[in-house]
């Protein structure tokens, strides 16, 4: 029997080809676009792995996290963004997601995705992280986005209380939110 794998996705275009494409490949794939719908397809169904977007309709994907593992403790679990930063980064691995990867992602990565989480140990870990990724440094704005994705999140998403804390006027930090620096 092959595994079942969990698509929680708002995006319905994104959704569905994403559950073509694995179906394509011999997965008992089903998806689920709510909070809500996820977790009963994950009490029904106790998937093997979950792909989980996490911006969900303005909800958060990462409080998903501990509620899907209670349903399969062993469940594998790919946060996937459109808008990666390190810290939501560090949330998801710290909530027990095995990997995060930015949209657009192609099935064959998601899959090595799982993979290479179900088969890390601390010497296969050491030699499979990319060295491009160990020596290219930030831009100073994707610093900046990061330090501020940061302080937002310690004030729970608040505007005005990030502002504040970050001793800057809030429509200049509402315009720095909207401005979204290069990955690198």
């Amino acid at each position: 029997m092959s595994e079942t794998i969990l698509i929680i996705e708002d995006d319905d275009t994104f959704s569905a080809a994403l559950l073509r494409a694995l179906k394509r490949r011999g997965y008992a794939a089903v998806a689920a676009k709510s909070v809500a719908e996820a977790l009963s397809q994950a009490q029904t169904s106790a998937p093997d792995r979950v792909v989980l977007d996490l911006n969900l309709a303005g909800e958060s994907g990462l409080n998903l996290i501990p509620r899907l593992l209670e349903f399969n403790p062993a469940c594998r679990i790919v946060v996937l963004t459109g808008y990666a930063s390190i810290t939501t980064a560090v949330d998801a691995i710290k909530l027990g997601a095995v990997q995060y990867l930015a949209k657009p992602v192609d099935v064959a990565t998601l899959l090595d995705a799982f993979d290479h989480a179900l088969h890390a140990d601390e010497n296969s870990l050491a030699t499979s992280t990319p060295a491009a990724t160990a020596h290219a440094p930030m831009s100073v704005d994707r610093l900046e986005w990061e330090h501020i994705q940061r302080v937002l999140r310690e004030h729970k998403g608040n505007i005005s209380a990030t502002a504040r804390a970050l001793n800057m006027h809030r429509r200049t930090l509402q315009r720095k939110l909207l401005k979204r620096p290069a990955s690198r």
